[in-house]
C-alpha cells in the first residue's frame, strides 16, 4: 500500500546504462561534427545515466507518503512492522543519492566538455564508476525498502468516518468467525491459535450509518513490552481505531486458555484503554459444559452492562451484537452532539 516497486542496485544501474547507450546511439546518427560528436556521445551517456537513476529514486520518494503526515494508526503500524526510524533513514538515503548524482552529472559533463576528444571516453568510464559506487552504497537501504514493501503491502485501509468496533481477546476464541458473521469480511478461520496474522476489517451499513469491525490478532495475557509483533499489531488497532472494544471470552475453554487468564487480559485491556468502552461477549456458548466457568467470568469482570451470550459459529446472538453496536452509535453521536 505504501511503497511502489523497489529495484535492486543492479536493476537500477542496468536500466540507467542501457538507456545511456541508446541515447548515445541516437547522437552517433546525428549530423554533428566528428570531433564534437565523440565528446557529445560521452556527455549524453553520463547525463542520461544520472537522470534515469534520479528519476527512479524521485518516483519512489513521490509515491511514498511521508510517515509524519500519516494518521497515527499508520505511523504506529509501520513502526511495529518495520521500524519508523529505519524507514525514514532508508528514504533519506534516496535523497542523498540524488543529491550526489546531480553533482556528479554536472562535474563530469563539464570535464568532458573541457577535455580533448580522445579523453572523453575515459572520463565517462570514471563517471560510470562513481555512479555505480553511489547506487551500491545505498544497496542496504534499497533492500530494506523492498522488505518494508512486502511487510506493508497488506496494511488495512481504514475508514475514519465509520463507527469502529475492535474485536479483542485470546487466540482461537472465535473473533474471526464473529467478524465474518457480523460483516461481509472473509477472514481465514481455523481451529488453531494465531490464525489471524494481521488486522482484518469488515464493513456493514445500518440505517445509513457505516460500521467498521476490526478483528485483531489474538492477545496473550502478558505485559505490552513482552508482546510479539502479531500482538503489537492488535494493540495499535485498539489504541488508534477503537470507538468500542468487543472483548470476546471463551467460557468453554476450547481455545486452550483458562477463564482466569482471559479475565486477567480483560482487565489489562480495560486498564490500558480506560477511555474506550468495552462490550463483553461470551462466545462458544454451545460448547460450554461447565457453567462454573460462566459464573467465574461474570463475577470477576464486574460489569453493570449487559453481557452477550453468543455462538458465532452457529450465528446465534449475532443480531444482538449488531443491535448493541447501533445503540452504542446512537449514544456516541448524542454525546458528540452535546459536547459540540
Amino acid at each position: 500500500m505504501f511503497l511502489p516497486n523497489i529495484p535492486t542496485p543492479d536493476e537500477v544501474l542496468d536500466k540507467a546504462f542501457r538507456r545511456a547507450k541508446k541515447a548515445a546511439a541516437r547522437v552517433r546518427t546525428s549530423k554533428i561534427h566528428r570531433q564534437k560528436k565523440s565528446k557529445r556521445i560521452e556527455e549524453v551517456r553520463v547525463q542520461t545515466a544520472c537522470q534515469v537513476i534520479r528519476e527512479t529514486f524521485e518516483g519512489i520518494l513521490k509515491e511514498t507518503p511521508h510517515v509524519e503526515e500519516l494518521p497515527m494508526f499508520y505511523q504506529d503500524y509501520i513502526d511495529v512492522a518495520v521500524g519508523v526510524d529505519q524507514f525514514k533513514k532508508s528514504m533519506g538515503a534516496l535523497n542523498w543519492a540524488n543529491g550526489v548524482l546531480e553533482k556528479l552529472q554536472n562535474q563530469y559533463t563539464h570535464r568532458i566538455r573541457r577535455s580533448p576528444p580522445e579523453n572523453a571516453a575515459q572520463i565517462r568510464r570514471a563517471a560510470f564508476g562513481r555512479i555505480a559506487s553511489v547506487v551500491n552504497r545505498i544497496g542496504d537501504e534499497l533492500d530494506f525498502l523492498n522488505y518494508s514493501r512486502q511487510m506493508l503491502r497488506n496494511v488495512p485501509t481504514v475508514d475514519p468516518e465509520a463507527t469502529t468496533a475492535v474485536i479483542a481477546g485470546f487466540p482461537n476464541v472465535g473473533k474471526s468467525t464473529m467478524l465474518r458473521q457480523i460483516t461481509n469480511a472473509e477472514p481465514e478461520v481455523a481451529d488453531y491459535p494465531f490464525t489471524t496474522k494481521g488486522i482484518q476489517i469488515g464493513h456493514m451499513e445500518r440505517r445509513w450509518q457505516k460500521y467498521q469491525i476490526i478483528d485483531t490478532p489474538g492477545l496473550l495475557d502478558r505485559p505490552v513490552q513482552e508482546m510479539n509483533q502479531i500482538e503489537l499489531n492488535a494493540m495499535v488497532a485498539l489504541e488508534h481505531l477503537a470507538d468500542l472494544i468487543l472483548f470476546v471470552f471463551d467460557p468453554s475453554q476450547t481455545s486452550g486458555f483458562p477463564v482466569e487468564n482471559q479475565v486477567n487480559l480483560y482487565w489489562e485491556i480495560k486498564q490500558i484503554f480506560r477511555n474506550i468502552p468495552v462490550l463483553c461477549i461470551f462466545n462458544k456458548m454451545d460448547l460450554v459444559e461447565d457453567e462454573e466457568n460462566v459464573k467465574y467470568i461474570e463475577e470477576h469482570i464486574n460489569t453493570e452492562d449487559e453481557v452477550l451470550m453468543v455462538s458465532a459459529s452457529e450465528g446465534s446472538g449475532i443480531s444482538r451484537i449488531i443491535e448493541k453496536l447501533e445503540e452504542f452509535n446512537r449514544q456516541f453521536q448524542n454525546d458528540m452532539g452535546n459536547n459540540g
